[in-house]
């Protein structure tokens, strides 16, 4: 079945339908990881996008429930060059055809992605569609130039939880609250693997609330969209700065940003992918990461008394920022990698440690 992709800037690709008919809106984006496909389609942060998988062959080791990222896919759809009709792995359960079409995600293949890519590259993310019902390149430039983007769009409601809940109930050394803006169920595992008690909580819950769960810290997770389109938790995370540590994670770190009084800005086409270099600037020592997002923080709007502690070694943008007066530190990457590398999992610890020190400060006074 034939499938179009129109930009909203007029270029408009051809390819053919992977199973689901029908039409849907987005950012187009592009991901570098050669695998994790399925974290991808599952993480949160990419409610509101169209994802171009660079790598050229897609869906060869199948899907599992293991892997996953959240309840299910959050992509508005997906392009690949070549979808794999074999799924070939011991751990798989379903094929990437089937997972995809039991959650009606629109797929398209035997797209140019090379192609793709370097003008996303060139000309930026920007609104896009893909459809298998209309046909017409005119028709769907015109839509895709009148979709709603992500630029001051609130994606965050559509993703995080409903009501709070504990994510493990095994009784934990130090207990922290995160604040879900799209969090991936990988940050979940790695909270519980340094033996914290770990409670979820709506996006738009209050300081209040949150201070009077008792936490030993507070995480601010990852999410999707504009960090401007969400004043309500901008205004909460400034009630707890210097009232419990903070670990913020992607979004998180744009949130912190504002909340310091700071400005974030739109990158050109975003990081994305399993494989960028930042470098550590306390030790030195360059990490290979995995990174999802749109935005950064432009730390020369920030008044507070901050430092850098991460630059991403592509473009030198901030990939994380520590409080000078205060137990809070954040990262524009993933440390909980999934798709990805390990190198930045001792961040963990560092939050851990954080929570430990400012727990003894607490009962000495």
């Amino acid at each position: 079945m034939k499938a179009f992709l129109a930009l909203e800037d007029g270029t408009v690709f051809e390819g053919e339908s992977y199973g689901v008919e029908g039409e849907k809106e987005g950012e187009i984006v592009f991901n570098t990881s050669m695998t994790g496909y399925q974290e991808i389609i599952t993480d949160p942060s990419y409610k509101g996008q169209i994802v171009t998988m660079t790598y050229p062959l897609i869906g060869n080791y199948g899907v599992n429930e293991s892997d996953v990222e959240s309840d299910g896919p959050k992509i508005e759809g997906l392009i690949v060059k070549e979808f794999s009709r074999i799924a070939s792995n011991f751990r798989a359960e379903e094929s990437l055809y089937d997972y995809l079409k039991r959650h009606n995600i629109i797929a398209v293949e035997d797209v140019d992605t090379r192609a793709l890519t370097k003008h996303i590259r060139s000309r930026g993310a920007m609104k896009a569609i893909i459809s298998t019902i209309d046909l017409s390149p005119e028709s769907l430039v015109e839509k895709a130039k009148h979709s709603r983007g992500i630029v001051g769009i609130d994606l965050v409601q559509e993703v995080t939880c409903k009501e709070p809940y504990v994510w493990n109930d095994r009784t934990q050394k130090l207990r922290v609250v995160v604040m879900d803006f799209g969090v991936k169920m990988n940050i979940l595992r790695m909270l519980e693997k340094v033996e914290c008690h770990v409670i979820v909580v709506p996006a738009n819950t209050k300081a209040e609330d949150i201070l009077a769960l008792h936490p030993d810290g507070v995480l601010l997770s990852n999410g999707p969209g504009d960090p401007d389109a969400l004043p309500y938790a901008i205004k909460e995370i400034k009630k707890l700065i210097g009232k419990t540590p903070i670990f913020g994670i992607c979004l998180g770190q744009q949130l912190l940003g504002l909340a310091y009084g700071g400005r974030t800005y739109k990158l050109k086409f975003g990081h994305r992918g399993a494989n960028h270099p930042v470098k550590d600037l306390l030790t030195g020592r360059v990490h290979i990461t995995s990174e999802n997002h749109g935005f950064a923080v432009d730390v020369s709007s920030i008044q507070e008394p901050i430092k850098v502690t991460h630059v991403n070694l592509n473009d030198n943008t901030v990939e994380g920022i520590e409080h000078e007066a205060y137990p809070i530190f954040s990262v524009q990457f993933h440390p909980e990698a999934s798709p990805g590398p390990h190198d930045s999992y001792g961040l963990f610890d560092k939050f851990r440690n954080m929570m430990e020190r400012y727990r003894c400060r607490k009962e000495l006074t």
